[in-house]
């Protein structure tokens, strides 16, 4: 359970003010179709996490729990820094072609939030914690919860709550809140799993 908790937090506070969570933003704004968006958030991110959480218990099998300790508490600093640095988004974030308008609002959502999930800090924390923790599932579970906590307002409210609160002071509390979290990591204060 505490895995669940920890990759859920974890992934739900790298995701505040990422492009993701703007992109649910955008697309919410456009469309106005909530239940089809939050649809695609969630079967995108079940098949991007899923590749992840692979990748990282592959990556067990070569390294020491130590080790990857110090990786997953490094990596948790690496994403407070990089929460810091604002996401760079086209026009309006979201693909004008024909082609892609026949998708719908769920089609759209569904490729734009697993593309612009490759390599994004929440996969990449994915990875980590699947690495560190061996249970690849749950992670998924938890990230995926993690994605929809952070998501799922941002698709509800549409661009309202953009005008209201501030993305730098989001940004800024989620990067001090990775640095903690790092830092009961490399110090092994972290759930064990029996």
């Amino acid at each position: 359970m505490e895995t669940l908790l920890l990759s859920t937090g974890v992934v739900a506070l790298a995701e505040m003010g990422d492009k993701t969570q703007l992109l649910a933003f955008l697309l919410a704004s456009r469309y106005k179709k909530p239940l089809p968006i939050i649809l695609g958030i969630f079967v995108a991110t079940i098949f991007n996490h899923t590749l992840a959480g692979l990748a990282g218990s592959w990556l067990a099998e070569f390294f020491s729990p130590d080790v990857l300790r110090w990786v997953l508490a490094l990596s948790f600093v690496a994403m407070a820094i990089w929460i810091l640095i604002p996401d760079k988004m086209d026009d309006d974030g979201i693909p004008q072609n024909k082609f892609m308008e026949k998708w719908g609002a769920f089609g759209i959502t569904f490729i734009t939030f697993f593309l612009a999930e490759m390599g994004d800090k929440t996969q990449i924390a994915t990875v980590a914690l699947a690495a560190s923790y061996g249970t690849p599932f749950i992670i998924v579970a938890g990230t995926t919860l993690g994605m929809l906590i952070a998501d799922v307002p941002a698709v509800w409210i549409g661009d309202k709550l953009s005008e209201k609160i501030p993305v730098k002071w989001v940004r800024l509390i989620s990067a001090a809140l990775f640095v903690i979290i790092g830092i009961f990591v490399a110090l092994d204060f972290t759930p064990k799993i029996s």
